[in-house]
């Protein structure tokens, strides 16, 4: 039985996005300090940080856009419910406010 052509395109899109920020990576299921230690070996991670929340943590600001600045941030691992794995990257011209 062949497979339709957008499931063919669905798997290569997410076989493109596993090894950039697109891939998901739950921050609950690592330590600390692996949480810490992927975002300084890749420079840019997407953690989600609940089954509904993800955000992306830079290892510094040349992930970020040219106008862009970074915020420290902490997320909740196996044995840390307060890691600091690196920064997010904000727009300050816009107050710099969270959206969570």
């Amino acid at each position: 039985m062949k497979k339709p052509f957008a499931f063919l395109v669905g798997a290569l899109l997410c076989t493109a996005m596993a090894g950039t920020a697109g891939a998901q990576t739950a921050s609950i299921s690592l330590t600390c300090v692996q949480a810490a230690a992927l975002v300084q070996a890749r420079g840019q991670v997407v953690l989600a940080t609940s089954r509904t929340l993800y955000d992306r943590y830079v290892r510094d600001r040349s992930f970020c856009d040219y106008d862009q600045d970074t915020r420290p941030e902490w997320v909740p691992t196996r044995d840390n419910p307060q890691c600091f794995v690196g920064y997010t990257c904000f727009d300050p011209s816009r107050g710099g406010g969270r959206s969570r």
